[in-house]
Order: structure tokens, then sequence, then C-alpha cells
């Protein structure tokens, strides 16, 4: 008899985006785009995500009716770096590009190596360098910042990296090494001592620019140098845009704002690129990784199932991809042939990887209790580091919890860089053992933050909201397993959906309304990715035919263990059926009965995809199961209302409200909004309570219309509350400012960052919490003499707080129908 605790059911909820039927005049609208088609299910599906009028249909749809962001919106932190670059180059300087491993890492080396080379002579005064993945892993490291010291390197420009690297950028200073930092990930409380640090999270949330990828910010500094010096640089600008589309639908970013408007227009670059003869294309090895993968360059999953894995699977497999560089922008087609080949190959060993580490991983989960497991933490001496955040993503997916994957390999050679750093400062102390992996959310919890606040356990760490890289002394695996669920489960008690499974259906169709015109109606929601996902088709009643699985073969011609399996899907809506294919599943996976297949009759979420090397239609099948009288399909934001929200704001109550019983287990938002993020936030948390009351959640709004200082007045109330403290070394929390100055978390966030072009140095208290953080201010320097009248940090943190004022106004008025309307209530 086993010991272990009973174990969850891990049965995936399916879930129902409203069938919405959006207004008539809107449905004109769209179907100017959709080449004739009926255009209802684009229409519903675009009225869903929020595009609910012709101005914002227009610019989603087509980049050319879109404004791009200028890259002086990153205000003085562009002009540094352009300036400092300008100068590298006119006075020789040798510059290195320092980048990253992963497809967003490489494409973003890429558009650096191409566009800086326009102002720098390649190999002898610009030079790039790409971490190995096992051996260095993702950041800066000072081993790789000697070698480049060595060789007489002046300025270093990172690529998707760097901003949290302070140990680092110090060790470079002290060299005479100055750091440029292009990058997207997290941002340390304080600013690196850089030259410039072009990073879009420095943005508010809602700039259009704030989701750009690493690939992009790159982008944009060159974009920066192009117009700053537009009589240097010889090839066109627009040729570096296929990268860029590359990098962009490859990472976890959200494809909206400029993020959308420069995928698209790169994806035009690449399916022009690769429609021309192989010898006239500019990048022989893309179009080479092209044809081995049966692609074609004109969809964006030629991207995100073609390119992208390959890419990536060069530095998971061998962990040195500094050749994907080469490969993607050398113009000597022999060598490429011969590089793609490479990546080819590596690809096909990381699937077989991938499926073994994910197998054993699912051996480990039968072991644990996961009806109090929060987040999942595995660890396995023999886990091959490059392939832990993919399986973490499965899982993560599969059981609905965040996943964190370790591997405690004690042989690592990225223990050298620990061992170096102990002997160098003298210790004496045993350098511990560590482990290294990869961690992947689900259910938009901020698995950075969680990762963050377990500092103390860990060495190093990094990453965004979504997917996380961490490395920790091995005997710290309990602790920090232990401290982060602790963690979370405070964060978000028992009222949650972790461990609940979740596959979502976007719209219904029939097999018979698959083909030609859907897939050009579903097209004009292309890019899709994050925040604009592709749409999932749920087909109920269906059954499958002609199901045949094989292995994966390689470029060698050998058999690998993943494999993919082939169907007919029909209902009775067709005859003939519709061709489809599910991935890493064998045949025994779909339901069906060999003697009367009709008789098994299923519901299928798929996705629909176009097969350029079978020219054909075809199903991407996510999910299946029997058709099952106690299954249900969640139909979320029907036209039912399921939240009441009650309406006391400015109820001259002073915050206090009649006592009411109804109300005890009521959702209050006591602060007035700043956003609909913000606003959103609880109403997620009441229609969550739902799941677990099993009654109508309500809502209380409870704020009042404050008396906000004027922007000016808060600007300079700031900055006398930082000299006051400098003056007297008193400190200060972030809650406690954000009191005094009547202004949001995230505005005090664009205040202190003004603080720092006027001098001040601030230091935070890491061992408070967040919002109990003390913040202590040091005047370094007086910068005020050389402000200009239109001095950007500060006209920007005005601006900012002008908006907030705005919005505050706005929340305290609206209608509370508009709020249910807006919100999807």
């Amino acid at each position: 008899m086993s010991d272990l605790p009973p174990q969850k059911n891990f049965e995936i909820e399916w879930i129902l985006q409203p069938q919405i039927e959006p207004p008539t005049w809107f449905l004109e609208q769209v179907q100017a785009y959709t080449s004739g088609s009926s255009g209802r299910y684009a229409a519903q599906l675009l009225w869903q995500r929020g595009i609910q009028d012709g101005a914002t249909l227009a610019k989603f749809i087509d980049p050319q009716n879109f404004k791009p962001s200028s890259p002086s919106e990153f205000g003085w932190e562009m002009q540094w770096a352009v300036e400092r670059i300008l100068h590298a180059a006119s006075s020789g300087e040798k510059v290195a590009i320092w980048g990253d491993f992963d497809a967003d890492g490489i494409t973003s080396t890429c558009v650096l190596w191409d566009g800086l080379g326009e102002f720098f002579p390649q190999n002898t005064k610009l030079t790039y360098y790409i971490p190995n993945r096992f051996t260095e892993s993702h950041g800066l490291n000072v081993a790789g910042i000697d070698r480049l010291a060595k060789e007489g390197i002046s300025l270093i420009v990172t690529c998707d990296t760097g901003s949290t690297n302070l140990a680092e950028i110090n060790h470079a200073n002290e060299l005479g090494i100055d750091v440029i930092i292009t990058d997207h990930h997290t941002l340390l409380d304080d600013r690196p001592p850089v030259v410039a640090i072009i990073n879009p999270r420095y943005l508010p949330p809602d700039h259009s620019m704030f989701y750009l990828s690493g690939v992009a910010v790159a982008y944009k500094l060159i974009e920066a140098l192009y117009l700053a010096a537009p009589n240097i640089p010889q090839a066109p600008l627009e040729q570096l845009l296929d990268l860029v589309a590359i990098g962009l639908i490859a990472d976890l970013v959200e494809l909206k704002g400029d993020c959308r408007y420069l995928a698209q227009i790169g994806l035009k670059h690449l399916e022009k690129e690769f429609k021309q003869h192989p010898s006239q294309w500019r990048r022989p090895g893309l179009g080479r990784l092209l044809e081995l993968c049966k692609k074609t360059g004109d969809r964006p999953t030629d991207i995100s199932f073609g390119i992208g894995p390959r890419i990536n699977a060069v530095s998971r497999i061998h962990g040195d991809a500094a050749f994907c560089v080469e490969l993607l922008t050398s113009r000597e087609r022999n060598l490429c042939q011969k590089l793609a080949s490479e990546a080819e190959l590596a690809n096909a060993r990381r699937q077989e990887l991938q499926k073994n580490v994910l197998a054993q991983a699912k051996t480990k989960l039968e072991k644990i209790d996961l009806s109090t497991t929060k987040v999942i933490v595995l660890e396995d001496p023999q886990w091959s580091v490059g392939v832990l955040g993919l399986v973490a993503g499965q899982i993560a997916q599969e059981y609905g919890c965040p996943t964190i994957l370790l591997t405690t390999d004690q042989t690592q050679e990225s223990l050298e860089n620990s061992r170096d750093a102990m002997r160098s400062s003298g210790s004496g102390e045993t350098t511990p053992v560590l482990a290294r992996g990869s961690a992947r959310s689900v259910h938009q919890i901020d698995l950075y933050q969680l990762v963050k606040n377990q500092a103390h356990l860990l060495d190093r760490f990094g990453g965004h909201p979504l997917a996380a890289g961490l490395s920790l002394p091995v005997e710290n695996i309990p602790l920090f397993t232990e401290a982060i669920n602790r963690e979370l489960r405070q964060q978000i008690g028992e009222i949650n959906r972790l461990g609940i499974p979740i596959i979502q259906a976007d719209i219904i169709c029939q097999v018979a309304d698959l083909g030609l015109d859907l897939f050009r109606e579903l097209k004009i929601l292309e890019p899709c990715g994050m925040g604009n996902p592709s749409p999932q088709i749920l087909i109920k009643n269906c059954w499958f035919e002609r199901v045949w699985n094989e292995k994966v073969k390689d470029n060698t011609g050998r058999k690998l263990g993943y494999i993919k399996t082939y169907f007919n899907i029909k209902d009775d809506s067709s005859d003939s059926g519709f061709p489809g294919i599910w991935w890493g599943h064998y045949k025994e996976d779909i339901p069906q009965k060999a003697e009367n297949p009709s008789q098994a009759l299923c519901d299928a979420i798929a996705t629909l995809d176009y097969n350029n090397y079978k020219k054909q239609y075809e199903l991407r099948l996510i999910a299946v199961r029997e058709v099952n009288e106690t299954r249900q399909i969640t139909v979320v934001n029907s036209g039912s209302k399921v939240l009441q929200i009650l309406d006391y704001r400015n109820n001259g109550l002073g915050g206090e409200l009649p006592v009411d019983e109804s109300l005890d287990s009521a959702i209050f938002i006591r602060q007035c909004p700043t956003s609909w993020e913000d606003l959103e936030q609880g109403l997620k948390l009441a229609l969550d309570s739902q799941f677990i009351n099993h009654k109508l959640p309500v809502v209380v709004l409870a704020y009042d219309a404050d008396n906000i200082p004027q922007p000016q007045e808060i600007c300079q109330k700031l900055i006398t509350i930082a000299d006051h403290l400098s003056h007297t070394g008193a400190s200060i929390s972030r809650q406690e400012l954000c009191q005094e100055l009547t202004i949001s978390d995230r505005a005090l966030d664009i205040g202190l960052n003004t603080l720092t072009f006027l001098g001040f140095q601030i230091s935070f208290n890491q061992e408070a919490s967040e919002l109990e953080t003390g913040i202590t201010f040091r005047r370094i320097a007086d910068k005020k003499a050389t402000i200009t009248a239109n001095y950007f940090p500060i006209d920007y943190f005005i601006a900012a707080l002008q908006e907030e004022q705005f919005y505050r106004q706005y929340f305290c008025q609206v209608p509370v129908s508009t709020i249910e309307a807006i919100a999807q209530i």
C-alpha cells in the first residue's frame, strides 16, 4: 500500500469564450479585409479582443495605418547611446556586441552586427560575444569581459541582456570599458552604472513600445543611429526587419503596438526575400533553414514552428550558439548550407531529449502531493539544462501550476566561474555545488517576482514575469521549494485556479467550415502571440479516421523518439473530412473505434494553418476527448450576468460603508484606479472567487475623488522630499511616498527614475517587504545647470501624472454599465 497522499485529478477544464455577435456595421468593416468571405468569425474574435472601432481595426490589420514610435521616446538614454557609439566610430575604438544564445538574443546580435557594421569595420573594429548556455548562462560574466579587455575592446553594447548585471558592469568599468545596455528584461531598482540603458521597462505599461523584445530594442538603437548620421550607412535600414520579425515572434512578448507593427512589416520582408530565386537571397542561411523545415517564410508559424526552434536548439544541444550569427548574416552559401544542417540536426536531437526529460519529470510528479503544491519544483542530476525551459513550460500548462526544473549535475563547468570568484576573493570557504534551471509561469502569475523574493537563497537569477532562469546551491533546494510555495500561497490564498489546467476555445466550427475561407478570415489576426493568441477552434461531436503516426527523422535519416500523428477529422457536416496533425502524440491518444469510427464521438480543439510543403490547409490538434454527458465546457462571460458591481463611489462617507452582512465576502476596490488593468485586477479576483464559493461574486467600488495637487507641484514635492532625506540620511517606504505624493506605485517608478537624471543616487533596503522597502536618497551631482527648458525626464514624469489625474477623474465618474461592458463582465 502506498503512503503517498491521493493525487489531484488533472483532467483539463475546457473553456469557451463568449460567442458574441458584433454589430452589423463592424461586421461590414471586417468583411473589407476578408477577401469576400462572411467575416463573421474574424469579427467575433476581434470584438472579443477589444478591437471595436474602425480606426483601431485599420491600425491592427494594416501596418500602413499604424504610426510607429520614434526611438527618441527612449529619451536621454537613447541620445547618450547614439553619441557614445558615434564617438567610438569616429575615434577608431574597438566595440563588442554582447548577445544571448536564444532566438531573440541571436537575432538581436545579428541586427547589431549588420547595423553597427555600417559604422564600424566588422571583425577588426567590431566583434560579437555569445555566452555558452552550459558554461556561462545568460548575461554578462567576468571571464568574458576579461577576454574582451585583452582584445582592446573599449565599448560593449549588449542586446537582450545586461539589465541586472551590476557586478559585471562595475568590473567592466574598472577595466576602462564603457557599457551600453539594450534589453527588455525586468529591471533592478537601481539604474546600473552604464553610459546608457535602453530598456522599454522604463516606459509606462501602456506605452506602445513597452513590450518590445530584445531584437526590437536593438533595431530601435540602429534606427536612432541612422537618423543621427544618415550619410554613413549604405544598406537600407529595412533590411534588418526580417531578423526583427523572427526575434519578436520567437520570444515571449505581447505582439501589440510597435511589436505587432514591426512583426507585420518584418514578415512582409521575409516573404518577399524568399520568393526570389535562391541565388538572390541576401540571407542564404535563413533560406536553407526554411528549406530544411519545409517552410517558405510567408507564415508566422514558419518562425514559431520552424526557424525559432532551430535557432534555439543549437545552444540547447551544444551550449555554444555563436555560429548562428554567421548562419543568419553570412553571404557565403556553402558555409550557410553547412551551418543550417547543423542547426537542423540539433533541433532533431532537442525534440528527442525534450521528450525523455518530460517523461522523467512526470514520473517524479507521481511522488508529490500535488493537492498542496502551488509551485512545482523538480530536480535531477541527469537532466540537460538546455531543454528544462521547454519541459517546464509543458508541465506548467498541463498541471496548471508555475514550474521550476533544475539540474544538479555536480560536474558542470559553470561552477568554475564561482570557484574563480571564490579564489580571487581569498575566501577559504568551500564553493557550493550549484543547481541550474528554468522556470515557466501560468495564469499570469509573475514568476520573476516570486523568484526574486527568494534571492537570499539563490546564486543568480533573471528573466521576466512568464519565464525566468536561476541557479542556487543544491542544499538550498528544499528551502527554496518551501519558501516559494509559501510565498505564492500567501499571495493568492485559496481563491485561485492553480492546479486546474485550462484550455480555451475561441470559436465553434463544423468540419465543413474549415478551409480557405475560414483561413483567410483568421489570417487577418496574424501575427499571433501573447496578448493575441492564435484562434483556437472547438469542433463538437466529431470523429477521426485514417489515424496513423510516424517518428520524426533527423536530416541524416535517423528516426527519433519524437512522434507526430496524422488524421482525417469528420462530423455530420462533411462526408470528405479534413486533414490534420497532432505533434508529440501517438495514434492511441485519439479516441476511435476500428469497426465504426463515427461511434467514437469526440470534442476537439485545434488551430487552422496552411502547409506550404503539402499545399493544403490542415488542423493542428491541441486537445481531444470523448463526448461525455458529465463533462462540461464552461462558457465564460456569456450573456448572463456573472458579476455584481455595487457603486459606493463619492458617497461622502470617507471610505466608510454602511454595515451590510451581504458584503462580507465582497471584493472591495478602495483605491481609485489609474488604468483599466488596475480595475480589472479586482474584477478578476472576484470572478475567481465564484469557482470556490459557487455563488455570484460581488465587487464594491468604494473610492472617492481625491483632491490631488497639480503635476508640477507633485514633481517639485518629490524633489524636495529627496533633498530633505539626502541631508538627514533618513529613509522612506514606497507606500509612504505614494501616499505623500498621492500617486500610484507605477508613477513613483517614473518619478524615481527622473531623480536619477537630476543627480540623485537611490538605494533600496531589500530586506523589507516590497511596499515597506526603505528608500534612501543621496545627491551626488546637481544637473540642473545642464537641463534644457524641455528636459525630457521631468516632462515625462509630469505627463505620467497628468495621465493619472485624467484616469482618476474618469474612474470616479464612469457609469457601472461601461465598466461591465469594457471589462466584458
